[in-house]
């Protein structure tokens, strides 16, 4: 029974909200990228993060962007495990608030620029009935059955169970850009990372044991709190014990008088009251014997025999009471890391741009700091690690006209050098054994000028994972998505324009086989975004 709880603690392991980025990464970082992912050889603003070296291309003076996305994604894990109350699991995750903030200082072949984003995370999951790998641990324990076993006749459980996960890695990330030719650039930069998860949740075991001896409400027809059955159970069966103790000394002197082998029922012509009777009674059935024509004698044997065997049952009771008692997790990690950051653009016509970035891993540590850790997950002070890898992108952008830009992109990300903390049985393993090939990503994206003020645009943005098997699970697992994104930019003069944009993300599902039953992990999200570029 002592299992019971472990998946609990695994379950609290989930938080993240990648929409479109590597594993941990997320590469969604302003309005414009919603609107049309391909931003990677951009000379707009938001290429502070997504071209640092192409921000030489910007006119003299100050740029800002400020934008804002609001994600929501379901998530739907359906397992055919046998044997579980239910069988569909549904997780909601949600970051109301996802905000970008740039700024660029641009003069002659220069341009320095300062970037503040969600570069990990942003967002909080939140699973009303938990997730499959804790049922499951439930049905294997078979409780009712044990129970019903020992003599509690008990046929159903019931679980109240939720966690709230929530993870955030912001970035502040500052770069220095200059124009090395009328065609060649670069930039070098920094980003400091800050990372913080907050796990929350709880979980209580309900079931419904038909023994009305150890209280009116466990007639076999409610779901009642495990732990409180079992303390009431502990409760009683002491009390039995010290009942039955007492009355093998109790009724010594009768027997010693010569009393023994009067019938129980005649106790009062030696001495003892209705009420001792009675009591005397209740022990013997609650032994599992018959009072009914019983010598005081034998009442005295059958509870010498009961009394040891009453005080095991209590110990064993307060222990499932422990066992299975209400447990919760109220815990934070939190840690920080440096990544350089280094890139070039080259123009090769004013039409053609080309770039590449390459950011740096970053080596982050999270410390825990736990107020409440009734599965002893998150041990305070503590350490996990918890790396941003190292990425490279290229980018392209064409003009075949003026008023339209074609525009791509590739992103890779070199998961399997960093360190995610991921755990197998219990123990932290390497990224290279549940990642067999690093992720990447590719865009596509199309941007029209209908006039002066009015530009449209539409992308197109495919992930593929390489994570192999052992990585996948219900808590944590990663899925191939294909992602199209509209919207447009609105100048509401020269030196201000409004960007909005739509993303619709579908998951490709996965099916992990576990030999007897399967899981199936799917998904969907949304997002819708608004930036403001200005100048002066």
């Amino acid at each position: 029974m002592k299992k019971l709880f472990v998946a609990f603690a695994t379950v609290c392991l989930i938080a993240e909200i990648v929409i479109a980025g590597g594993l941990v990464t997320n590469t969604n970082q302003s309005a414009s990228f919603i609107r049309n992912p391909a931003r990677d050889a951009s000379l707009d603003i938001d290429a502070a993060y997504f071209n640092p070296a192409g921000l030489v291309f910007l006119e003299d003076g100050f740029h800002f962007s400020l934008s804002n996305q609001t994600i929501s994604q379901k998530r739907t894990i359906n397992s055919s495990f046998p044997g579980m109350n239910q069988n569909e699991f549904i997780g909601t995750v949600s970051a109301p608030i996802f905000p970008t903030v740039y700024g660029v200082y641009k003069k002659d072949r220069m341009a320095f620029s300062l970037g503040f984003n969600p570069i990990g995370g942003g967002g909080s999951a939140f699973f009303e009935d938990g997730l499959p790998s804790f049922e499951q641990m439930v049905v294997m324990q078979n409780l009712p059955g044990q129970l019903t076993t020992s003599g509690i006749p008990t046929t159903k459980y019931g679980l109240d169970m939720a966690f709230d996960g929530q993870s955030i890695i912001w970035g502040l990330q500052a770069n220095a850009s200059y124009a090395i030719t009328d065609q060649l650039s670069a930039s070098v930069g920094i980003r400091y990372l800050i990372a913080k998860n907050s796990y929350e949740g709880h979980l209580n075991l309900k079931i419904n044991p038909n023994q009305p001896a150890f209280g009116s409400i466990y007639n076999g027809l409610n779901l009642v709190s495990a732990p409180r059955f079992f303390t009431d159970a502990a409760t009683t069966f002491t009390g039995w014990n010290t009942g039955a103790v007492a009355f093998v000394a109790g009724l010594q002197p009768i027997i010693d008088g010569g009393g023994g082998q009067v019938l129980l029922s005649n106790g009062t012509t030696v001495g003892l009251t209705t009420t001792q009777i009675s009591q005397i009674q209740g022990l013997v059935t609650a032994a599992g014997q018959s009072p009914a024509g019983i010598t005081i004698a034998t009442a005295q044997a059958i509870l010498n025999a009961a009394a040891p065997v009453f005080a095991a049952r209590a110990t064993v009771m307060a222990g499932y009471a422990v066992l299975t008692s209400n447990k919760k997790v109220n815990a934070v990690q939190t840690g920080s890391g440096f990544a350089p950051i280094i890139g070039l653009n080259y123009k090769v016509s004013d039409k053609l741009h080309v770039a590449v970035r390459y950011e740096h891993k970053a080596a982050i540590t999270l410390t825990n700091e736990t107020e409440v850790d009734d599965v002893n997950l998150y041990p305070d002070g503590d350490e996990t690690p918890s790396d941003m890898p190292a990425n490279i992108t290229l980018g392209i952008s064409f003009k075949p006209v003026d008023k339209l830009t074609l525009s791509g992109g590739f992103h890779y990300y070199l998961d399997r050098s960093a360190n995610y903390g991921k755990k197998l049985g219990g123990s932290f393993v390497e990224n290279k054994d549940v990642i067999d090939k690093n992720f990447w990503e590719a865009a596509f994206g199309v941007e029209y000028e209908l006039t002066d003020q009015i530009m449209i645009s539409a992308g197109y943005l495919r992930t593929q994972t390489g994570v192999n098997i052992d990585y996948q699970s219900d808590f944590s697992h990663s899925l191939n998505t294909n992602s199209i994104g509209l919207g447009g930019r609105y100048m509401l003069n020269e030196n201000l324009g409004i960007n909005l944009g739509v993303m619709n993300t579908f998951y490709e599902g996965y099916i992990k086989a576990f030999g007897t039953y399967n899981e199936d992990y799917n998904r969907k999200a949304l997002v819708l975004a608004l930036g403001v570029d200005f100048k002066f």
